[in-house]
């Protein structure tokens, strides 16, 4: 998996080279290429903004320096170029799934009151991290990094987990527990004590749909239930009427 990062601050991705990450990107599986837009420019001061046309505040990233970098990181535009904006739509696990399986990804990150409506143009989408508005983009693509690159093959060490995890299929995670068998007061379940390994999966179905139910209600209603869902929703009715 091949990551090109357009930044102004290089520095910033320290971290997206650590732990798991950077075992990964040691043994090749993946690889990163940045391109700094200040390199892309003429002027002794190397610009990359300007002021606005039409007048307001901030200031605005040039095509320029932009469009040459990510030119420089793509030339055959044979990636999917992403620009890192609050006006894109959220980043969902299957984005993450589809980049991986494209397997070179154009991280496109913005700073200051944002980019030239050109900057656009040479790009394939626009993606965030939801409904706010941070310094740039940076921190974005870290995050897009992190999303993709677990589900590089043998990244992750237990490639089960990730069949498991939250939104894998749609539903966010079960509750999990470990030792001690008390905590508080609160003790573990006593059916992930019991060693059925058909009621145990059962459980973790129904506290996944209990818990996207009610936490994430916008995930529950694109999810289509099966048999066993359904009866396990009719369940969860009964134990709210009770």
């Amino acid at each position: 998996m091949r990551y090109g990062i357009v930044t102004l601050f290089r520095e910033m991705f320290a971290s997206v080279e650590q732990g798991l990450l950077g075992k990964a990107l040691t043994e090749g599986r993946i690889r990163y290429e940045f391109r700094d837009p200040r390199d892309h420019t003429a002027d002794r001061h190397r610009s990359v903004d300007d002021t606005p046309y039409g007048g307001g505040s901030g200031m605005v990233l040039r095509p320029g320096p932009y469009v040459d970098a990510i030119e420089a990181l793509d030339p055959a535009h044979t990636a999917i170029r992403v620009v890192l904006t609050p006006q894109g739509r959220p980043f969902r696990q299957a984005d993450a799934r589809r980049f991986v399986a494209h397997g070179d990804v154009v991280l496109v990150c913005g700073r200051y009151e944002g980019f030239d409506e050109r900057i656009r143009t040479v790009c394939d989408e626009e993606v965030s991290l939801g409904d706010f508005v941070m310094l740039g983009g940076e921190v974005a693509a870290m995050a897009i990094v992190e999303a993709t690159a677990r589900l590089v093959p043998d990244v992750i060490g237990n490639a089960s987990s990730l069949v498991e995890e939250s939104h894998s299929a749609g539903l966010l995670e079960y509750p999990q527990y470990t030792r001690p068998l008390v905590f508080r007061g609160l003790e573990v379940p006593e059916v992930l004590r019991s060693g059925n390994h058909a009621h145990i999966e059962r459980y973790r179905r129904k506290e996944a749909l209990r818990r996207t139910r009610a936490r994430r209600p916008d995930l529950f209603a694109a999810h289509v239930p099966d048999a066993l869902d359904q009866k396990l929703l009719a369940e969860l009715d009964r134990e709210g009427e009770a």
